[in-house]
């Protein structure tokens, strides 16, 4: 497992729980206490949830973790041609919520934490090289020690060293933009509820954390105007935060760290091949529309453990074409699925194209006005097209 990430650390917490030796490979999370902590957070999905729960890690995530009730969606641009607003409760589908938000620090680190107590072997170093053959891989670290491996799962980036080393070309796509994570605290309580505010050029999200009064936030926006943002100092920072969400949450403060990254697209083509398996970003990256980026690479790396699984039930090799090809149908139709439609999504805030707009229009008042439709969407957004792998299944329904 080359990637001590989120994903890449809950894939190597899936595959030692099927039974596979597993080596993970990579720097762990820093240990570096400040001042002011990292404030961006994952939202988990229900699925993600039940993933976390049957690896065992889930109890000790949940006290640092906000429930998501509701998803409201506000069409804050200057169109002729307005969207409605629209609100998405997770009551409607019978949950209590949709999910949750954590940290990235708490996830990391809780996940981590677990790895060295369950996996075979944690290498620390960085990994400088990966050479693939037909009976296994030689990973060669920093330190000079290498690992050899039937199966390399590659959770290494958006810069992959494992789809490289793997010969696996890409799709990939920018869109001028970049994202900004950052945190605040606010006078209106959030009450679960996370809100979109869309806008042409981009969107400014807020999603609830544990406290009532604090928010993470993810402004969307061109290049220009995210680098003006970065500049700003604290004050300045919450007064243009406030200036973009106006009322929604009441008065702003106490603003956390902000960090920029640029918003692209890309996917692999395939996902897998000579004896590597790539997950999350090494895989796919979307722009932070709907919570689907990490929730896709954990579903990733639950269908890898159903593969490997398999494979070691029935004697052969996990990292031979059959498990590959395996890997590829179960996560091909949701990978492309999810690509179009946040990609879909993005570039419809970014046009000034009126029928565009009136379609965006149109599909969000048949929503609010269809409530099967909205159900259906809604039900679309949590789980993937084709049925969930086994450890994302809820616990007790794993041997269905």
């Amino acid at each position: 497992m080359v990637g001590a990430g989120p994903a890449g650390v809950a894939a190597a917490l899936a595959l030692a729980h099927v039974g596979a030796k597993v080596v993970l490979a990579g720097p762990p999370p820093p240990k570096v206490q400040t001042l002011r902590p990292e404030t961006r957070t994952a939202a988990l999905l229900t699925s993600s949830v039940d993933f976390l729960k049957h690896l065992g890690v889930w109890e000790r995530v949940a006290p640092h973790a906000a429930p998501l009730k509701a998803v409201r969606i506000i069409d804050a641009s200057q169109n002729m041609l307005r969207s409605p607003d629209i609100t998405f409760e997770a009551r409607e589908l019978g949950l209590d919520t949709f999910g949750y938000n954590v940290a990235n620090t708490v996830l990391s680190d809780v996940l981590y934490a677990h790895a060295q107590k369950t996996v075979s072997r944690l290498a620390t170093g960085t990994v400088d090289a990966i050479a693939t053959g037909d009976a296994c891989a030689r990973i060669s670290l920093e330190n000079g020690s290498q690992v050899e491996a039937r199966l390399v799962a590659g959770a290494d980036g958006r810069q992959s060293l494992c789809r490289e080393a793997a010969e696996i070309g890409t799709d990939h796509w920018r869109y001028g933009q970049l994202a900004l994570a950052s945190s605040f605290r606010h006078k209106i309580a959030h009450d679960g509820i996370s809100t979109e505010l869309h806008r042409q050029g981009g969107s400014v999200t807020s999603v609830p954390t544990p406290d009532p009064l604090t928010s993470s936030v993810i402004w969307v926006g061109g290049t220009a105007e995210i680098e003006a943002l970065m500049a700003l100092n604290e004050t300045e920072f919450a007064t243009k935060l406030q200036d973009r969400i106006d009322d929604t949450l009441g008065a702003v403060s106490d603003v956390g760290p902000r960090a920029s990254f640029p918003v692209a697209g890309l996917t692999a083509k395939p996902l897998a091949a000579r004896r590597t398996a790539l997950i999350g970003d090494a895989g796919h990256s979307l722009p932070p529309i709907g919570a689907q980026g990490l929730n896709l690479g954990l579903r990733d790396a639950a269908a890898l453990a159903d593969c490997v699984s398999d494979a070691l039930r029935q004697g052969r090799d996990v990292g031979g074409p059959l498990v590959l090809n395996s890997y590829i149908r179960a996560r091909q139709l949701d990978v492309l699925s999810r690509s179009f439609g946040v990609d879909l999504l993005n570039r419809s805030l970014l046009t000034g194209f009126l029928p565009v707009q009136a379609a965006r229009g149109a599909l969000l008042a048949g929503l609010n006005a269809i409530a099967p439709l909205k159900r259906f969407v809604m039900r679309a957004g949590l789980a993937p097209p084709a049925s969930l792998p086994r450890l994302m299944r809820p616990p007790e329904n794993l041997s269905a």
